[in-house]
């Protein structure tokens, strides 16, 4: 069994269901300490995140990673049970496989070798983890880059490990990343009998035209780095269980991934301006910014991760601002050139999630290209 299948497989089987690390930083821990690194750690509140880190000079590269995981879903429904991991025709399946503990995996592998190979490697070589990922991601990267900005200490060169590869492994390497913003609309009515309309004030009647307005608007058109700005919508609410009665109150949730041409601010106001223009005065609306759009422009990173996909992977990226968002979005503010490039995420969130052996190994390899050609002496 290869050094990355048999350490990928060991994270798989512990069930960190996000926020929880079920053990995994620490097992990492030790093994990098073991090849010279010095840990910091992190706590806040439920969540773990740990710093591992060789050397004290410049330039720095950090691989981002974190080891939470989404929940399985119904376990019934998955070949084998999601955090008893398997391999099945040269596949690693169980949660987390492709999201990110493959790349995780990859990561201190590939970590391992080149200290072993260069031990008197030029600058700083790390790894910075999280349990918040996959939740709320409030008491994750994001704080543990407040203290980063405090201190002046952010790498130049940060290297994500999500599963950014579309078809291929490789075939996508993310130069930045829309922003993300969660909103909730609530619309109070007034609840009554559905035979009786002119004692009620039904809010889903209230909603539905500016529901058709909210998923019919253009919101930007994009430019030639980030697609337009877009709005989905992810759930509705309302109703008694009952057939023959209004509901009271609906609440709507949407989402928008966006382009740098729409901020957050403004898409509020937008968006409460039509709420103001379909009459409807008795709402509250919750506005959550997950993260705000970025890019980093071309750098040393980038050249060395694009000739490592094209020497090891013989695989031309394309590279785009694709996808849904990262804990990238916290260190790119810090002034680090922020890139990703992990697995394929076909299966990622879903019931038997998997990745190939030979793309956990391939990636080990990408990885240590990258750090031979930045840091070799």
């Amino acid at each position: 069994m290869s050094a990355v299948l048999e350490l990928a497989r060991e994270l798989v089987g512990r069930p960190s269901v996000t926020p929880e690390d079920a053990g995994c930083q620490r097992l990492i821990a030790e093994r990098l300490l073991a090849a010279g690194f010095e840990a910091e750690w992190f706590f806040c509140g439920e969540v773990s995140n740990v710093l591992l880190t060789r050397g004290t000079a410049r330039p720095a590269l950090w691989f981002l990673g974190h080891t939470d995981v989404v929940p399985p879903g119904p376990e019934d429904e998955w070949v084998s049970p999601p955090f008893e991991p398997q391999v099945r025709d040269a596949v690693l399946y169980g949660r987390g496989a492709a999201d990110m503990k493959g790349a995780v995996a990859a990561m201190v592998v590939a970590l391992e070798a080149f200290v072993e190979d260069a031990p008197d490697h030029r600058g700083q070589v790390g790894m910075l983890l999280t349990s918040d990922e996959e939740g709320l991601a409030v008491d994750g990267i994001a704080r543990v880059a407040e203290v980063l900005a405090t201190r002046g200490s952010a790498p130049e060169y940060c290297l994500v490990g999500e599963p950014s590869s579309c078809g291929r492994l490789g075939d996508t390497v993310r130069i930045g990343r829309r922003g993300a913003i969660n909103a909730r609309l609530a619309v109070r009515g007034i609840q009554g009998h559905t035979a009786f309309p002119e004692t009620i004030d039904n809010p889903v009647h209230r909603l539905a035209p500016l529901l058709a307005e909210l998923a019919a608007t253009d919101w930007d058109a994009g430019n030639g780095d980030f697609p337009p700005t877009h709005c989905q919508v992810s759930n509705i609410r309302a109703g008694t269980g009952a057939e023959n009665v209004t509901p009271g109150r609906v609440e709507l949730w949407f989402n928008f991934r966006t382009s740098p041409l729409s901020g957050a601010e403004e898409l509020e106001a937008r968006v409460r301006a039509l709420v103001e223009r379909h009459a409807i005065t008795d709402y509250a609306l919750e506005w959550r910014v997950m993260g705000r759009p970025f890019r980093s422009e071309p750098g040393p990173l980038r050249a060395a991760v694009t000739q490592a996909v094209q020497e090891v992977l013989a695989v031309d990226p394309e590279l785009n601002t694709g996808g849904g968002t990262s804990d990238g979005r916290f260190i790119a503010p810090l002034g680090s050139e922020v890139l990703e490039l992990g697995l394929v995420n076909q299966s990622i969130h879903k019931v038997d999630e998997h990745a190939p052996v030979a793309d956990l190994e391939a990636l080990a390899n990408t990885y240590l290209r990258v750090l031979e050609q930045l840091f070799r002496v």
